[in-house]
């Protein structure tokens, strides 16, 4: 008996040693103090984590990725825009770039004080070149964020995130949005600028972006971009984005009341995507088959899966491609194109040319004597229908 016990606690602990770890999505996800968040992978666009991500919230200054994003496709960047009384620096709330009444700024410059700096000033000066007017601007800018962007639950109300309590938005929706915004260049490199030489009329300086992550005060590699906001009804709001080789990550922070608090949660997220999953592609006209039907893929496609998790590639009855994990759980689906049969003109000319063999072998088939019997016949009919008319 003493000896059945020892061997099976030697068992036990050799097979504690030996069996592989495998990490459990559910047993790993971060903790996180932010009323909102969500980690989404920029190429799939498949979300790997979310926390209330469909909840309406307060955006604060997350709102500038929005306005400067429809102002590079909406405006001309060399524009040169008059500053009004309006849009002054001492005229509207919050950080500003210190702009002042009948200076000229090129659009261009005018987003990068708005989107490095958070200055609201320039934010109106956008918003009265592109629209007019702010409520002009808003209700453009909001047929724009669901006709061109695609996103449902976003609605603003002003160009900078100032409060109003119905300027609103969601963790999804702003990871939908700044993906959309760094595919363009223009933004993309403004969004990860750490400082830029400043010469306004009144104010003549270097300004430094205040995401503390990407100025390089909290470290961490693998930042490409960011954006924070606050104000007391929103609290602490953080835009994010990172890549390394295998990831490029959209991480979304909203509604922290703290204010380090809010960069913890960050890299706290990015950590668990950077340790969990990788993103795997799949090249432009890449065929598959499935019951002797072909399709191809129209474009180069993205999924993103666990890491070491292999995954399988269905072909479905509706001409889909269904990328299924382990888990036998479907994490992404793509529309395929089918490739129509042609017809093969080969065989068809092939198939034309043995009727006319067989035509022609029935003919040689017929014997020469009946053909001379029918010969005399239809000449005989002729000559006396002929003889009956004469």
């Amino acid at each position: 008996m003493r000896r059945c016990a020892i061997f099976l606690t030697t068992l036990i602990v050799i097979n504690t040693i030996f069996l592989p770890t495998v990490k459990a999505e559910s047993n790993d996800l971060p903790s996180i103090r932010s009323e909102a968040a969500i980690i989404m992978e920029a190429d799939s666009e498949q979300i790997l984590y979310e926390k209330n991500a469909d909840s309406l919230m307060y955006p604060a200054s997350l709102t500038k990725i929005m306005t400067s994003i429809y102002a590079i496709e909406n405006g001309d960047l060399n524009d040169i825009v008059t500053i009004s009384n309006n849009a002054s620096a001492r005229n509207v709330e919050g950080t500003t770039v210190f702009l002042e009444e009948g200076e000229k700024v090129r659009l261009e410059t005018l987003i990068k004080g708005f989107l490095i700096n958070s200055g609201n000033d320039a934010g109106v000066a956008i918003a009265e070149y592109l629209s007019g007017s702010e409520e002009q601007f808003a209700q453009d800018i909001n047929k724009y964020l669901k006709k061109v962007v695609g996103v449902e639950n976003t609605h603003l109300k002003n160009p900078h995130g100032l409060f109003d309590p119905e300027h609103v938005t969601t963790a999804e929706d702003l990871a939908k949005i700044t993906n959309y915004a760094i595919e363009n260049e223009t933004f993309a490199e403004i969004f990860g600028t750490k400082e830029l030489e400043w010469n306004g009329k009144a104010w003549d300086t270097t300004i430094i972006t205040h995401h503390k992550i990407l100025k390089g005060e909290i470290p961490y590699e693998h930042i490409t971009g960011g954006k924070n906001g606050f104000v007391h009804e929103s609290g602490y709001t953080l835009a994010t984005t990172a890549e390394n080789e295998d990831l490029s990550l959209i991480v979304i922070t909203l509604k922290s009341n703290d204010r380090n608090g809010i960069y913890d949660d960050t890299i706290n997220l990015l950590n668990y995507g950077f340790d969990h999953y990788e993103t795997s592609y799949i090249a432009e006209d890449t065929s598959f088959n499935l019951e002797g039907d072909q399709y191809i893929t129209p474009e180069k496609l993205a999924y993103t899966h666990l890491l070491n998790n292999e995954v399988e590639k269905q072909v479905t009855s509706n001409g889909e491609l269904d990328i299924v994990n382990n888990d036998e759980k479907v994490i992404q689906s793509f529309k395929l194109n089918k490739i129509e049969a042609k017809e093969d003109k080969s065989t068809n000319l092939s198939h034309n040319e043995n009727k006319k063999s067989q035509d022609e072998v029935q003919l040689n088939d017929i014997p020469l004597g009946q053909i001379l019997v029918v010969t005399i016949l239809i000449l005989m009919v002729i000559g006396a229908v002929y003889r009956k008319v004469k």
